[in-house]
């Protein structure tokens, strides 16, 4: 589910904490990484758990409301669409999520007043009224409402930003990933997708994959470790007008990264491995690192090719 994009983002973080730290027990970051990781999964299933318990809210007050001393027309015969929707009705049943709420020790019966302040913004918005005012239900109608509700609501929500913050560190940085992962779950729900339906894995782990991802994750962590002060020498001689202290401590760790991935991982094309870390360094360091970092493994590449540090294997990989 993660894809390799996310995978190198959470080793860069991994990395920059590693050195910050001054930690130099490799199994020590290592296990930081892969708990990171576990921990981004865990938030996942806590906002889908948040998005069935704001359906079991919705139908608990409608229930309720019909219970009044002078009930309306509309508080006897509630519009039940969204406390009945389809995609999430089938996630609240299914047995691998609710392993995984138990698992996860995930209850909302003490933050009940921040479900109900996310209830009522949710009906606050002209999707909402749209939605529930629609004259057929249909399941994409259903599906359609909640990527609405992640892409849009999830993200203007503080509270449930806070929350998470106060429940972990490691929820601070993954909130917006985690929104994306959900949507990408959601967007391609099967349509047979039942009770004994597994969730997606985080992690591809594929037995015959040579390029499993946690091997990959593990092997790009350790192998940028154990040739920084290697690639720190590389990355210092093609800037002599810079100082290596000089340069971003981000723009360091993600050439790092790109001269392990270019070096280590025969079958991942030059230009893949590139292009992603131009693409990383556009968010996670300063504005000018985008063509900093082209520049110097531009470089760097024409000269290891030559001296045959980069090489590459497989199939049409030759001369990329």
């Amino acid at each position: 589910m993660l894809s390799r994009r996310h995978l190198r983002v959470k080793v860069l973080q991994a990395l920059y904490a590693y050195f910050q730290s001054g930690n130099a027990r490799i199994d020590q970051g290592e296990k930081q990484l892969l708990l990171s990781i576990n921990k981004l999964y865990e938030l996942y299933i806590y906002q889908l758990s948040f998005l069935v318990e704001t359906t079991r809210f919705a139908d608990f007050r409608l229930e309720e409301n019909k219970g009044k001393h002078l009930p309306t027309a509309e508080d006897l015969n509630p519009n039940m669409r969204f406390a009945q929707n389809k995609i999430l009705s089938k996630i609240s049943t299914n047995r691998d999520f609710l392993k995984k709420e138990h698992l996860y020790k995930i209850n909302w019966s003490e933050e009940k007043e921040l479900v109900r302040r996310f209830y009522v913004s949710m009906r606050e918005s002209d999707a909402y009224e749209q939605y529930m005012s629609k004259p057929v239900n249909s399941i994409e109608d259903d599906k359609k409402f909640v990527l609405y509700i992640i892409e849009h609501l999830f993200t203007e929500f503080e509270l449930l930003q806070s929350f998470y913050e106060e429940k972990s560190i490691f929820f601070v940085d993954d909130y917006h990933l985690v929104s994306y992962l959900a949507m990408k779950f959601i967007k391609f729900m099967d349509k047979d997708f039942d009770d004994l339906t597994p969730l997606p894995d985080l992690l591809k782990t594929e037995k015959d994959d040579d390029n499993e991802d946690l091997d990959f994750v593990k092997e790009l962590f350790r192998e940028t470790i154990q040739h920084s002060d290697e690639w720190g020498k590389l990355i210092a001689s093609s800037t002599s007008n810079w100082e290596l202290e000089r340069i971003a401590v981000m723009d360091v760790l993600i050439l790092k990264m790109a001269l392990t991935e270019l070096t280590v991982f025969k079958s991942i094309p030059i230009k893949v491995s590139m292009n992603e870390y131009i693409d990383i360094s556009k968010y996670f360091s300063t504005a000018r690192s985008k063509v900093f970092v082209n520049g110097i493994l531009d470089k760097l590449i024409v000269d290891m090719k030559a001296s045959g540090q980069i090489v590459k294997t497989g199939r049409g990989l030759l001369d990329n």
